[in-house]
């Protein structure tokens, strides 16, 4: 049977992730004969590990006088290796590990921080080292501590923070780790299924996903997420010519244009092509914010695609267009009209198909010189006997033609593949692409052992030839 089934409201979960592994190290620090420093702080977290490999962040705290470089050293347990990194030169001699400071964040100024990530393997344990210096001297005991700062926002719609530096973006991995990397570190509200997320201007995300009227959740870190309601607390009655008169609405896309917030959705039944994508828009992307903007596209029983799935793409012209698509004759896009969010024209044109197989979820994101067009291959929605993973081909062009890394246009089931289920990973798949203050993340639902839905976070690299990896 054509066509994606979507999980009920009963089968969603609200599951608790497991929390970052950080240690925290404060002392004195001399910056040089004549700065008397204060203190400093490490924060070291373990964002991702999977079997022998992981990635680590480190944010370094300087509590004294300005530093003209810096160099932080720490010691490992046998077996822990440092790989690959990023924002500092990180070397190793046996157990000691240093990282000394690139070019462009050599100074650090009095309560600044400057933060590095590396790519690492392990045998046997991976604990988190138990001190660090930081110029040669032991970062412990008594400090200055830094001055107070601003709650971050706690919801959608709070007004704009206060622009802070943060220094040239975070230096993106070229080489990928040798096995896919486990999901990284979440917790709270982080059952989903066919999750699409947003950062504010203030700074927090929201998710909107699959579920009765739209399920929204929220972060202030991509981290911890809370349940926030539903985008149509009320309900959709306009959408219930195509679900049948269930509540359950389908893989929305969130995003933030012209002041407001847009929402793609779907209303569809198992198994049928007869659907429709609906727009709505927000001031704040708030549940009970928003406004019914009408339907945008369908699908009849007649129709060779499927009105399902939808994902806006903004191009570097200011163009609008809008992708979408499961099953049948593979993936479509129209183009929009920016000032209404509705269709500009009648062409429908084809980017991606399988010559009728499974290939859904299409997200279309511009890194670099490239479009890429990221889809989801073969079956979601069967829990742990889930066989979705996650592809991608890229063009030049927003309209394409997408080729994969082989040359195969996908239009012609080409694809190269990004993630596939692992370990206890089952099914990882709709997936979305954030541009985020760290580089790009990789948004997805996969399922646990038991067949929960969970929400999957990776970041993005990119490798020499352009092409994306997950770490």
């Amino acid at each position: 049977m054509y066509g994606k089934p979507k999980p009920s409201a009963t089968r969603r979960a609200v599951l608790a992730g497991v929390a970052l592994t950080t240690v925290a190290a404060t002392g004195v620090v001399t910056a040089n004969a004549q700065a008397a420093a204060s203190g400093c702080r490490v924060a070291y977290t373990v964002a991702s590990q999977w079997g022998g490999g992981f990635t680590a962040d480190v944010a370094v705290t300087n509590l004294g006088d300005r530093l003209d470089g810096w160099r932080l050293g720490w010691t490992y347990s046998p077996g822990q290796a440092v790989t690959q990194a990023w924002n500092a030169t990180v070397s190793q001699s046996g157990t000691q590990v240093t990282a000394t400071n690139a070019g462009y964040n050599a100074e650090l100024g009095s309560n600044a921080t400057v933060r590095f990530g590396f790519n690492g393997t392990f045998t046997g344990a991976n604990p988190v080292p138990a001190s660090f210096t930081l110029n040669g001297v032991t970062c412990t005991g008594a400090t200055t501590p830094p001055p107070a700062t601003t709650p971050p926002p706690t919801g959608p719609g709070t007004p704009p923070a206060s622009p802070t530096p943060t220094g040239p973006p975070a230096a993106t991995p070229t080489v990928p780790p040798p096995s896919y990397p486990g999901p990284g570190a979440v917790s709270g509200a982080t059952g989903t299924h066919d999750p699409t997320m947003v950062k504010t201007p203030a700074g927090t995300y929201i998710v909107a996903q699959t579920g009765d009227n739209i399920a929204l959740s929220t972060s202030t870190d991509r981290t911890a997420f809370r349940a926030a309601g539903a985008a149509f607390p009320a309900g959709a009655p306009w959408t219930t010519t195509y679900t049948g008169g269930s509540r359950n609405l389908w893989a929305p896309d969130i995003s933030y244009h012209n002041g407001q917030y847009y929402l793609y959705y779907s209303a569809s039944t198992f198994g049928s092509n007869r659907s429709a994508i609906f727009l709505a828009t927000s001031p704040s992307g708030a549940s009970g914010s928003w406004t019914n903007q009408g339907l945008v596209i369908e699908s009849a029983t007649s129709d060779n695609f499927n009105a399902i799935d939808p994902n806006l793409l903004v191009d570097e012209a200011g163009r609008w267009w809008l992708s979408f698509g499961s099953f049948w004759s593979g993936i479509k896009q129209v183009a929009l009209n920016p000032s209404t969010g509705k269709r500009s024209d009648a062409t429908i044109r084809s980017i991606a198909g399988r010559n009728g197989g499974a290939i859904e979820a299409p997200f279309l994101f511009k890194h670099g010189s490239y479009y890429y067009q990221w889809v989801s291959f073969d079956r979601c929605c069967q829990g742990a006997a889930s066989t979705y993973r996650i592809m991608v081909g890229r063009s030049s062009s927003p309209t394409g033609p997408f080729t994969d890394r082989n040359g195969t246009a996908m239009t012609a089931g080409g694809g190269t593949q990004v993630l596939a289920g692992h370990g206890s990973i089952h099914g990882p798949g709709h997936q979305a692409v954030l541009a985020d203050t760290d580089g790009d993340v990789l948004v997805y639902h996969y399922y646990a052992d038991n067949g929960a839905s969970r929400l999957g976070i990776n970041r993005i690299g990119y490798d020499t030839a352009g092409w994306p990896f997950v770490y």
